[in-house]
């Protein structure tokens, strides 16, 4: 496969993936992302801005989050997010501390 088919194709799943957590399935909390699968839509953020940093984009935080979120980040909460318990708040910062932490 050649380099420009690769990256439509990484490109389609990723809209693949945006649509399923913003449409599909906004219910998913970042919580519960996190603790599983060691990522949530906040990091999906965050890397976006990066790789819009590394080529030279400049792009807040809250505009990468609204990217990401299909909303700005305040009514994305507003409307989908929900309490967590003390159990989810432990493994989320163990996941966090394992998965975000400081960069090495």
């Amino acid at each position: 496969m050649d380099d420009r088919t690769r990256t439509e194709l990484e490109a389609a799943t990723f809209r693949a993936l945006m649509h399923h957590l913003m449409v599909k399935r906004p219910d998913v909390q970042n919580i519960d992302l996190m603790n599983l699968g060691g990522f949530c839509r906040n990091c999906l953020s965050r890397w976006y801005q990066e790789a819009a940093a590394e080529r030279g984009i400049e792009l807040t935080k809250d505009a990468a989050r609204e990217i990401v979120y299909g909303l700005p980040y305040g009514d994305w909460v507003a409307q989908h997010q929900t309490a967590a318990d003390e159990g989810k708040k432990a493994a989320f910062a163990k996941a966090f501390a394992e998965n975000v932490g400081p960069k090495g």
